[in-house]
């Protein structure tokens, strides 16, 4: 069996979720931050994996919850900390973020079937991925890709076909980055913890 990794930010006040103020307090990013990664863990936790992994920027608290391994992430750009993460797993893995809160245990059980694929993708509306699934890591296949722009996404498909490899593709989902992001995330995902916390927040700032 593969591993599941999630890379994130530990849940700081100041240093998560910044561009979701001043539409809520630095504070209030950082609950909302920390409710998407409640939701991601309980899909991961809910999904069939060898490893439940959490390549961690920062320190882990208690919002960690049993099941989950943490290591802390390598240093250098987001380039050299994917690829990095992937090492880590030595083996077959799926790597996703902390910005999908939508994210179901159904989609990353899919991420996880390399049988007849040798790489799965799942696209970000913003032009970046939410998901990266690789049967055979190769720190090749990630470092040196433009990553925090609009062709992000584009590029690193391009690099995984281009390297020949058979790429599936996951379903394209909104990342959570800006207020408008969170609005339409939460409503997508309604009984989530995100939107539970987002519409308590929303209720008290009106």
């Amino acid at each position: 069996m593969s591993t599941l990794i999630v890379i994130a930010k530990a849940p700081a006040a100041g240093r998560v979720k910044t561009r979701l103020t001043p539409h809520f307090t630095p504070e209030e990013a950082a609950e909302l931050a920390r409710a998407a990664l409640a939701d991601t863990f309980a899909a991961v936790l809910a999904t069939p994996a060898a490893r439940r992994v959490l390549a961690l920027d920062g320190l882990p608290g208690s919002w960690v919850p049993e099941g989950i391994e943490v290591v802390p992430q390598s240093t250098g750009g987001l380039d050299a900390r994917l690829a990095a993460a992937f090492d880590e797993a030595a083996g077959p893995a799926l790597l996703i973020g902390m910005d999908t809160p939508q994210v179901t245990p159904e989609l990353l059980a899919r991420g996880l079937d390399f049988d007849g694929t040798d790489a799965w993708f799942g696209a970000a509306e913003d032009g970046g991925f939410w998901a990266l699934g690789l049967a055979e890591p190769d720190p090749a296949l990630i470092l040196g890709v433009p990553m925090s722009v609009p062709h992000t996404g584009r590029e690193q498909r391009r690099r995984l076909t281009e390297s020949g490899r058979a790429v599936r593709d996951l379903p394209v989902l909104r990342d959570v980055d800006t207020p408008a992001d969170a609005a339409a995330v939460a409503a997508t995902a309604p009984g989530s913890r995100f939107a539970a916390l987002h519409r308590s927040r929303r209720a008290v700032t009106r």
